[in-house]
């Protein structure tokens, strides 16, 4: 059986259209593999590439984006609202068409370990292939950013790398790899300016804070040029059969009218499984083409 998956890396580069046009040229030129979505966001200054095909293929590929990323991206005069620890922020491998779980983490583990002897990049494990059970999480791995690293991956045993040295790369800082299912990263922007209110509601819903179960959640101002600064709930959905989209959008909208605002308009980031939007109509959120942002429909049409 041939291993199929699929692979959403995260690069700390939203601002130069450019750069985020040779990552994913590096991607498309590797045979066997299908990009399926890009995307890309000023105030998070952050881009997300979604690709899928054999497992070789997509391990290959992911190695020449972080090739780019590494090279194209500097740390150092990096800013923006999106927790993160280096230009190649976070590569997870997910597996697809029945592909086991394990053959994403044989793959995640591999490529961490292989990318930070060729770039001597410090890489942390995380979801399913966690090497430590306190860094499944990501979230955790990411505590206190670029920043906090810095000094910490070498003072605190608890921050050394998986694989790597217990150093930042001078530029690309670091990177955390990891195998995980099909995820949902949806954004709601509120008719607000007051990033408080973001923040409030962030704290409700996010299941580490005894809110929703399966949700990460962010609040974050945006600051895009040629837009209105606004404040917006950042989630990922680990688990939509937890807590789907309509679920959440209900949620936020209830707490945001109770703060005396409302939800302005919501993202969807990248694809999702076609059995998570059944139901779901995506108009009123803004998304009109949700149908179509489907992992299942963007597969099909590169296999036509």
């Amino acid at each position: 059986m041939v291993t199929l998956l699929e692979c959403v890396p995260n690069f700390s580069e939203g601002r130069r259209p450019d750069v985020v046009a040779e990552i994913v040229a590096a991607i498309a030129a590797v045979p066997g593999v299908a990009v399926l979505d890009h995307g890309a966001d000023e105030s998070h200054n952050r881009s997300v590439v979604t690709f899928a095909g054999a497992g070789d293929a997509v391990d290959t590929a992911a190695e020449e984006a972080v090739r780019v990323a590494v090279d194209r991206v500097d740390m150092r005069q990096h800013t923006g609202v999106h927790p993160r620890i280096g230009a190649v922020d976070v590569v997870p491998f997910v597996p697809l068409a029945g592909t086991p779980m394990s053959d994403a983490v044989a793959t995640a583990r591999a490529f961490a370990e292989r990318i930070a002897a060729r770039f001597s990049l410090p890489a942390y494990l995380y979801g399913e292939a966690a090497l430590r059970p306190e860094r499944a999480r990501l979230a955790d791995i990411r505590r206190g950013g670029y920043e906090a690293l810095l000094s910490l991956i070498a003072a605190e045993a608890s921050r050394e790398p998986d694989f790597g040295p217990p150093r930042l790369h001078p530029t690309a800082g670091a990177m955390a790899v990891g195998a995980r299912h099909p995820l949902i990263a949806f954004n709601l922007n509120l008719r607000t300016d007051d990033v408080r209110v973001a923040r409030r509601i962030a704290v409700s819903i996010r299941e580490s804070s005894g809110g929703m179960p399966g949700v990460q959640a962010i609040g974050v101002l945006l600051q895009n040029a040629g837009s209105a600064p606004a404040a917006q709930v950042s989630t990922n959905l680990l688990d939509w059969r937890l807590t789907g989209i309509d679920a959440l959008v209900a949620e936020v909208r209830r707490l945001a009218r109770a703060a005396g605002t409302d939800i302005d308009a919501c993202e969807l980031i990248g694809l999702v499984p076609a059995e998570a939007i059944r139901g779901v109509d995506g108009a009123p959120l803004g998304i009109p083409d949700l149908t179509d942002r489907t992992i299942e429909a963007r597969l099909a049409r590169a296999a036509e």
